[in-house]
């Protein structure tokens, strides 16, 4: 399997990077994910951290390609889910660490992907939006119930509130585990935390990928816009894109 692949985290005006970026390729199959370490609660970075290094950690132990893909998301966000609530039950349930979550899997010539909370995976093709995952907040239901538009959603005064996350309350959060996706040749996967995509619209992404420049001068420069557009509230705005060559 051969891929182009790219990933980037920038601060923005935050005074802390509480994203975290995961990516691991061999020959067989394919990762990239992304965890938003939740700053409202204790320990976000170290949250998003000890998703990323769960769910590494077990991919690397999985021989590739992996016989059971969707197992193999539920079971590492839940592990990761499971860590994170080990690690903060000497708190108050509300300053306990919490993570989003987005993660991508690909191996012959299909790709899986499973999300908890606003942090997404898009699936891009010849410059538009095939598929993107629905986040879990009463934004996206606003959305898809036709009730608001993509540019009212971008400055909706609940667009911050997530319904589900990664730790926090000991029972296992909802998670969007997607089917399998048949990828063509040039088909374009990325995963981002909402202060990437949300100052964007999904046009915007799209376009981005498809105009002939390498993944990482294209993401660089997509992800600065929008930062720069965020302005003196940008949050953190990372993202990790890979092609199928």
């Amino acid at each position: 399997m051969q891929v182009e692949y790219a990933e980037i985290s920038l601060l923005g005006a935050r005074e802390e990077n509480q994203d975290r970026i995961a990516v691991a390729v061999d020959g067989h199959s394919a990762l990239i994910a992304a965890f938003d370490g939740m700053g409202g609660h204790a320990d976000g970075a170290r949250a998003a951290e000890l998703a990323r290094r769960t769910l590494l950690t077990r991919f690397a132990a999985q021989p590739h390609p992996l016989l059971d893909p969707l197992s193999f998301l539920h079971q590492s966000l839940g592990a990761a889910h499971t860590d994170m609530v080990a690690i903060g039950l000497h708190l108050p349930l509300e300053q306990r660490p919490r993570a989003t979550g987005a993660v991508c899997l690909i191996q012959d010539g299909t790709a899986w992907w499973a999300h908890v909370g606003d942090s997404r995976v898009y699936h891009l093709r010849a410059g538009q939006v095939v598929t993107r995952t629905r986040d879990h907040s009463h934004v996206e239901l606003l959305l898809q119930e036709g009730l608001i538009n993509a540019q009212q959603a971008q400055n909706h005064p609940m667009r911050n509130y997530v319904e589900t996350c990664l730790g926090g309350d000991p029972l296992l959060p909802e998670m969007r585990i997607g089917r399998c996706v048949k990828l063509e040749q040039g088909d374009t996967l990325l995963v981002c935390t909402d202060g990437f995509w949300s100052n964007l619209l999904d046009e915007d992404i799209a376009a981005s990928f498809y105009s002939g420049v390498p993944l990482n001068t294209a993401l660089q420069a997509i992800t600065e816009f929008a930062v720069r557009r965020a302005s003196v509230g940008a949050d953190n705005s990372s993202a990790a894109v890979m092609k199928l060559l």
